[in-house]
């Protein structure tokens, strides 16, 4: 075995146990937060009750979420079918034949002898299926509120069980006008959503492949 080919073995063989050895959450989904609040002075007693120094909500926004690091609910109800079908049939006949004439020297050949035929068909169908679905509920924090009155979304959420750990993380960008009144909104609504759904642990691992079948397969010419 040559000296590339042992290179690519052990290249092979150092992905396919880092891969069995598990994932580990993204750092790209931490939550984000209000920037600080300033320091300021403490306001003279003038005896008013509304202090605008203390801020306040106007009645038209309400509780709403609308600024950075306000969370917000994300409703996952994620579902997604597809379905392909393919037939083609091809079918070719030919045939070729020779009459002999019943005298002279030709006259010694039967028509079988000067016949020929041919066919071919072909007839295949493939058909392929997929069906997933999401759902349950995600609190995230607004990451950033542009100007256009969008706000990206940025959370994720991480459980640490007895059998290993399970983490969703989401990220994508809404409209705030489409955030209602208890600061949730559909998933479906989110735009150039990424969704991650995965886990670590000792199930995670009895559900996959092992990394020497995995290199067999790999490097299997069948």
């Amino acid at each position: 075995m040559s000296k590339k080919t042992h290179l690519l073995v052990a290249a092979a063989f150092a992905s396919l146990t880092s891969a069995c050895g598990g994932t580990e959450p993204s750092a790209d989904f931490q939550a984000s937060l209000p920037p600080p609040t300033p320091v300021r002075p403490a306001a003279s007693a003038d005896g008013s009750i509304f202090q605008t120094s203390l801020g306040y909500a106007p009645l038209y926004q309400g509780n709403r979420a609308r600024m950075v690091g306000d969370p917000v609910t994300i409703m996952l109800m994620e579902t997604t079918t597809t379905s392909k079908t393919a037939n083609s049939k091809t079918s070719r006949d030919g045939g070729f034949s020779f009459t002999p004439p019943s005298s002279g020297p030709l006259s010694l050949f039967k028509p079988s002898d000067a016949s020929a035929s041919g066919n071919s068909s072909f007839n295949g169908q493939g058909t392929a299926a997929q069906s997933s679905t999401l759902s349950g509920q995600l609190s995230v924090t607004i990451a950033d509120v542009r100007s256009n009155g969008t706000a990206l979304l940025r959370g994720q959420k991480l459980l640490e069980l007895s059998q290993g750990k399970e983490w969703v993380q989401f990220s994508g960008i809404v409209r705030l006008s489409d955030i209602d009144e208890d600061s949730r909104i559909l998933s479906t609504r989110v735009a150039d959503a990424r969704i991650i759904y995965t886990g670590k642990g000792s199930i995670q691992r009895a559900s996959r492949e092992g990394w020497l079948s995995k290199f067999f397969n790999m490097v299997s010419p069948f």
